[in-house]
């Protein structure tokens, strides 16, 4: 069951799940926010708690909303674009064969067939973006894998609005974002183990702090790294 509950302006998703424990978060871009509390929470003690946190709510909203946002692309000559941290000028080149992308030295050369748009020239980028990531991110997991000691069963990259990655404990499967190819790869190693740490400890409660503590000791400086790098232009829906 989902309820909303505003308190102080601020608008709360308030989540009811077979939990123990309350667990608040708060997403990017726009800072909404997310309570998830057992179903057999009653409305005072979760109103109770979210007052609790509301200084630390406003102060996350506060550094969401001043985090920087990357322009709209157009997809045009000479338009700057990323991979895995580093900046690259676009070069549009028409042929007649089926489109790809390379990168080249401070390039990202894009081929697309003549009289393409730039919405063509986007979905060209963007299948090669997750490929990108589907790439680098099979030899990390399979070594996370070993260091966790959990076995995933298998793994997607989606385009998705407000999270970098999301894991589903059940079927032993995870989600990452295709933004992360854009972002260095110490962003993706560091998302990868959050989600498969799920797969031993599925709330960020304390054990689950524990387990990133020994596996990944860098993570919060790595959370940090990709909380701070500039977001996509759009408003992102929760």
């Amino acid at each position: 069951m989902v309820t909303t509950l505003t308190l102080d302006n601020i608008e709360l998703d308030v989540i009811y799940k077979d939990i123990k424990n309350v667990h608040l978060s708060v997403h990017p871009p726009t800072g909404r926010v997310r309570i998830s509390v057992p179903r057999d929470a009653s409305h005072d003690v979760v109103r109770a708690f979210a007052v609790s946190k509301i200084g630390w709510i406003r102060r996350q909203q506060r550094h969401l909303q001043e985090q920087e946002r990357e322009p709209p692309r157009e997809y045009l000559e000479r338009e700057s674009h990323y991979l895995w941290g580093k900046r690259y000028l676009l070069s549009v080149e028409e042929h007649d064969a089926p489109p790809t992308v390379e990168a080249d030295h401070h390039r990202l050369v894009v081929r697309v067939r003549r009289g393409s748009d730039s919405g063509k020239r986007e979905a060209t980028m963007a299948k090669w973006y997750r490929e990108e990531v589907r790439t680098a991110a099979t030899p990390l997991i399979r070594a996370w894998e070993k260091i966790l000691g959990v076995r995933l069963a298998h793994f997607y990259v989606r385009s998705m609005k407000t999270m970098w990655g999301s894991c589903t404990p059940a079927s032993s499967t995870i989600r990452l974002n295709t933004e992360l190819a854009k972002k260095p790869i110490e962003c993706l190693e560091y998302i990868i183990v959050h989600e498969l740490t799920h797969l031993r400890e599925p709330h960020h409660g304390a054990k689950f702090v524990e387990i990133m503590d020994a596996a990944m000791p860098t993570w919060r400086s790595r959370r940090d790294q990709l909380n701070d790098l500039p977001v996509r232009h759009e408003e992102w829906r929760y």
